[in-house]
Parts: C-alpha cells; sequence; structure tokens
C-alpha cells in the first residue's frame, strides 16, 4: 500500500515537472518569405528611383528650353550688330573741307569780328589808316603832331597835325572840340602823359562806330592809330590771329617808323 501511494506521489512530480519546463512554440521563417520581402522592396526602391529620374529629365528639359531661347537672342544680336557693323563700313568717311585764313565778315552775334589789324576811317580826318586793335590797351590814340590846346566860346579845342599823306609828305592841320584830358601812365619811371581827347566817327568794312581818341605823338610807334578794349567792348570780338578781315585798303596810311 505504501509502496502505491508513493509511487503515485513520484508519477505526479513528474507530470507536474514536465508541464513548468515546457517552452512555448515560435513560428519559422522560411526561404520562400525572406525572397518574398526583398522583391517588395526591391520594387519600392525602382520606383522611387524612377520617379526621382523622371523630375531631372523633367528638369534638364526645361533648361535645355532656356538655353535654346539664349542661343536665339545672341544669334539675332550678333546679325544685328554685323548689319550695324557692315552699313558702317560701307559709309563714305567724311572729306576734310579746307577752311581759309580769311574769314568774311561775319556777326559774333550782336558783335562784328576784327582782326589784329584793319583799316580804319576817320571821318574826322578824312583818312584811312593801319590800325592796330589791342585788347591789352585801355584806350584808343590818334598819332598826331604839335599839339596846341585853345579856347573857342568858351570850350576847350585842340589844333593838331596828322600826316594824312604818309610819314614822308606835309602833314595836315586839324581842330576839334577837347571832350576831355586824360593822364596815361607809360611805365612806373616816367611822369604820367596829359593827352587831350576828341570824339571821332569810325568805318571799318561796312561798319560804323564811334569812340574817343586821345591824341599823341606816336612815331616811334608801328600803326598811327590804335583801337583799345573800350572801343571793342559791347561791338566787337577780336581774332588776333588774323588781319585786314574786313579788307586792306591801297590808300591807307602805314607804319610811321622810317
Amino acid at each position: 500500500m505504501l509502496k502505491q501511494a508513493l509511487a503515485l506521489s513520484v508519477a505526479t512530480i513528474l507530470v507536474s515537472g514536465c508541464t513548468t519546463t515546457k517552452q512555448p512554440e515560435t513560428a519559422s521563417i522560411t526561404n520562400a518569405d525572406i525572397q518574398s520581402s526583398l522583391q517588395e522592396s526591391q520594387t519600392e526602391l525602382i520606383t522611387a528611383f524612377n520617379q526621382q529620374c523622371s523630375q531631372q529629365s523633367e528638369q534638364i528639359t526645361a533648361v535645355s528650353e532656356e538655353l535654346k531661347k539664349l542661343q536665339a537672342q545672341l544669334d539675332k544680336s550678333f546679325t544685328e550688330t554685323h548689319s550695324v557693323m557692315k552699313k558702317t563700313a560701307a559709309t563714305p568717311k567724311p572729306v576734310p573741307v579746307q577752311v581759309t585764313n580769311q574769314c568774311s565778315e561775319s556777326n559774333i552775334g550782336d558783335k562784328f569780328m576784327l582782326g589784329e589789324v584793319e583799316s580804319v576811317y576817320v571821318d574826322e580826318v578824312k583818312t584811312k589808316f593801319a590800325t592796330r586793335i589791342d585788347t591789352g590797351a585801355e584806350s584808343s590814340s590818334l598819332d598826331a603832331r604839335n599839339i596846341v590846346l585853345f579856347e573857342r566860346n568858351g570850350d576847350q579845342w585842340v589844333r593838331f597835325d596828322v600826316l594824312t599823306n604818309g610819314p614822308d609828305k606835309p602833314a595836315n592841320t586839324f581842330e576839334s572840340k577837347v571832350e576831355r584830358m586824360v593822364r596815361i601812365k607809360q611805365d612806373a619811371d616816367s611822369e604820367d602823359d596829359r593827352r587831350p581827347v576828341i570824339h571821332a566817327h569810325l568805318k571799318i568794312g561796312k561798319y560804323s562806330a564811334e569812340t574817343d581818341l586821345n591824341l599823341t605823338d606816336r612815331s616811334h610807334l608801328d600803326y598811327p592809330l590804335l583801337l583799345g578794349r573800350k572801343f571793342m567792348k559791347d561791338i566787337a570780338v577780336v581774332d588776333v590771329g588774323q588781319i585786314y578781315i574786313h579788307g586792306k585798303a591801297k590808300d591807307q596810311v602805314t607804319t610811321l617808323i622810317k
């Protein structure tokens, strides 16, 4: 009896131990499953790659179209430039025009032009003089000799000689009312030169003008008549590179230097 009970207990323990130590069963992965998974991943990669290539192809096509447009613009610009250059090359070069040294009488605005030397007619002495047009001198002066001041009817007058027939012939005597007396400073070492001033009517070419002339001995100078800035102001401009713009009179009184 005891033996049967002991045998039964051992059997119970063995059955109980087997039940406790039994491991749960896990599902096994076959090669077919792995192959299927790889194929799915490969398909996804190929699909993504094809999509990216398609996008890049569209971008390349757009860039190519832009390049074609730029090339067309460059070709058009080159053609137009070449056409302009061709026309320019075909245009004949301008032929230089020779300008004569002698300018014709002309107005500069409301002024007329004078050369460095002109023939000037002085109505008060009825004579044409070779005249220096001098922008460096302020006043104008006429060569006169034997200058004598006197009074007439309460006014001051002057009697003077002018070599109207040239330096080697007798002078003619003239009288004129004195407008005023002026003092001319020649240089720092000399005294002031006190001169009578007369009013004169001049003619240069076709132009007429009036000015004041101071009377002085100009026998040591080249020209018997000098016109300064006061005469030229507001009526004339001077081209010192030219002479006798208004013509050279044949009967003018020229240099007094012997």
